[in-house]
């Protein structure tokens, strides 16, 4: 590990127990002075009713009720075909859907196509991102990962980390995370090789910064993001918090291999901004008659930093 990293490592990783709520709530008074006190909480959901109502009650009631850390918080629901947009509005949150926002770009499926257009329909300093799968949901997650950007003006990007059970087995879950996105970024970005989760969905940033990225538009966002903030901001500038454990729905095997097809692009891009020769990933199935290739389209799109859309603009400048 870089001699740079190590440093990075005592001076940027904190504990959410470092800053307990009065401690941001002081902090927080003093920021919206400076005109980046106010948050956004961010739940990108699809399909997620069995899981996206406790994380939002959890939020309003600690963070909105109890305290007054969180200004808003909004599901961006992605096309969901269950009850996940009724159970998050019910539970207190503001409902979004994905196609309702900028209308005129059509939408595409993916997370990281929600997560940028979530920044035209929320309106804090420091918007907050939260996966909607989240179980035994803690709000540690949102608190942990706000703090930083509300004691310390330096800091821009933070993210969670945590232990990630895979089942009743501890410190296995994450499978992408080791085998694809670990591996890039210790030998692309080694700035980068500190982060204990870094394609965890769990973060909060600076508006500011945030709208001036671009987002891959599909799972590739996560490390997209943190890529670009580096090279935007600077690795000081960039953070991580201990929140304790990650709970969550694990997709099984070809999703996975999906996904790590889409990182893999999005590593790519930014090493060459060139292209690969076939953007597509073949799987196999069994079938009544032996194993059947699925071909899959790997995520190539990228939607432009929000500070060049021009309804954003003239909203922020209203």
């Amino acid at each position: 590990m870089l001699e740079e990293v190590e440093c990075w490592l005592a001076r940027r990783s904190w504990s959410a127990a470092d800053r307990p709520l009065d401690r941001l709530l002081a902090a927080r008074a003093t920021a919206g002075e400076a005109g980046r006190g106010s948050v956004s909480v961010v739940l990108p959901a699809l399909n997620e009713e069995a899981t996206v109502g406790e994380i939002v009650a959890t939020i309003r009631r600690e963070l909105m009720e109890k305290v007054r850390l969180v200004d808003e918080l909004v599901v961006i629901d992605s096309g969901s075909t269950d009850d996940t947009a009724k159970v998050a509005r019910q539970a207190g949150a503001r409902v979004v859907h994905r196609d309702a926002i900028l209308p005129r770009i059509p939408a595409v499926p993916g997370k990281g196509e929600v997560l940028w257009r979530s920044l035209l329909v929320t309106g804090g300093d420091i918007v907050c991102f939260i996966d909607a799968d989240l179980k035994d949901f803690s709000a540690d997650f949102v608190s942990g990962i706000v703090g930083p950007l509300l004691t310390d003006p330096d800091v821009q990007f933070v993210k969670a980390m945590y232990d990630r059970p895979f089942g009743d087995t501890a410190g296995q879950g994450g499978r992408v995370t080791e085998l694809v996105a670990r591996p890039l970024l210790n030998l692309h970005w080694p700035q980068l090789a500190g982060f204990v989760q870094p394609l965890g969905g769990e973060y909060a940033v600076r508006r500011s910064l945030l709208e001036r990225l671009p987002f891959p538009v599909g799972y590739g966002v996560e490390l997209g993001l943190l890529v670009d903030a580096l090279h935007t901001v600077g690795l000081d500038a960039l953070a991580q918090v201990d929140v304790g454990v990650r709970k969550h729905r694990h997709q099984d095997g070809q999703a996975l291999g999906r996904m790590a097809a889409a990182i893999y692009r999005t590593a790519q891009l930014r090493l060459s901004r060139g292209h690969l020769v076939r953007p597509a990933l073949t799987q196999f199935e069994r079938g009544a008659n032996g194993f059947v290739p699925r071909t899959h389209a790997v995520d190539t799109e990228e939607r432009p930093p929000m500070c060049e859309i021009a309804e954003y603009v003239s909203r922020r400048a209203a």
